[in-house]
């Protein structure tokens, strides 16, 4: 129990299917993205393949044994050991109106106030990528989360996540209580990810939560002598919603992340 925090089960209703660690072998080798054994990324190869590599198995029981069984679905993310990132959320809209203002009120029921309005999920069931969106395809209302920077265990993000699973649940009356809607949300209507072309060292010139104009300097990227390699702009006015703060970067991994405020 972490501290502040107790879960109310006497009064429990309905199911919670937890999945504590989704990709152990990355998790055991604190390896970022990939799967040490066949070196991919667990969250681009939904809905899996039973026949496939060990990140595929994963993500094909994931599908079978979580997405098809549950009702509702809460994708937890914490931030990946390098990235230094403000807690927001993914509210994913799959043109469905009934279906998108289900996601809209769990968005808001989670608690986190920083809402990135995502459009740009493929609607192709046979190649989903991402677990949230599976769900969302097969008609199970579905969220991400992000809560947690620089693989730490942070007793105030991990608080946040507590609060807003148990928030979630009050909404589907699993728990007594009212769910606590965020009362002031920040809605990122277009956002994008910045990606190295070079290997070498990342520089930061900002941080995660700031916000930054349209060309502004946000970082650049030297080579292991210090010669600088590439300069990295903010495409448009918005804030960083993540940015990598560990100094090894490969080519084509992402750097940080920008979001445009709706207006």
């Amino acid at each position: 129990m972490v501290k502040g925090i107790r879960v109310p089960i006497p009064s429990f209703s309905g199911t919670l299917i937890f999945v504590h660690i989704a990709n152990l072998p990355a998790f055991q080798r604190r390896i970022i993205y990939y799967n040490p054994h066949d070196w991919k990324n667990l969250n681009r190869v939904f809905p899996g393949d039973p026949q496939g590599t060990i990140s595929q198995r994963i993500a094909h029981v994931l599908t079978e044994e979580v997405i098809m069984k549950c009702d509702f679905l809460v994708d937890l993310h914490c931030g990946d050991g390098n990235e230094a990132l403000i807690p927001y959320c993914y509210w994913m809209q799959s043109g469905d109106k009934k279906a998108d203002e289900m996601t809209r009120k769990m968005v808001l029921a989670f608690g986190i106030k920083h809402i990135i309005i995502d459009k740009s999920r493929t609607k192709d069931k046979a190649h989903s990528k991402y677990l949230a969106n599976t769900a969302i395809l097969h008609s199970k209302p579905a969220i991400t989360t992000e809560s947690g920077y620089l693989g730490t265990t942070d007793e105030e993000s991990v608080i946040r996540n507590i609060k807003g699973i148990l928030s979630v649940m009050k909404l589907f009356k699993m728990i007594e209580g009212k769910p606590e809607f965020v009362s002031d949300p920040v809605w990122i209507d277009h956002y994008e990810v910045l990606f190295s072309n070079s290997e070498g060292l990342f520089y930061p010139l900002t941080k995660m939560g700031y916000y930054v104009t349209k060309g502004e300097k946000v970082g650049y990227v030297t080579d292991y002598f210090g010669n600088v390699k590439e300069e990295l702009r903010a495409p448009f006015s918005g804030i960083i919603l993540y940015i990598v703060y560990t100094p090894p970067v490969s080519k084509g991994e992402p750097l940080y992340e920008v979001g445009r405020v709706k207006q």
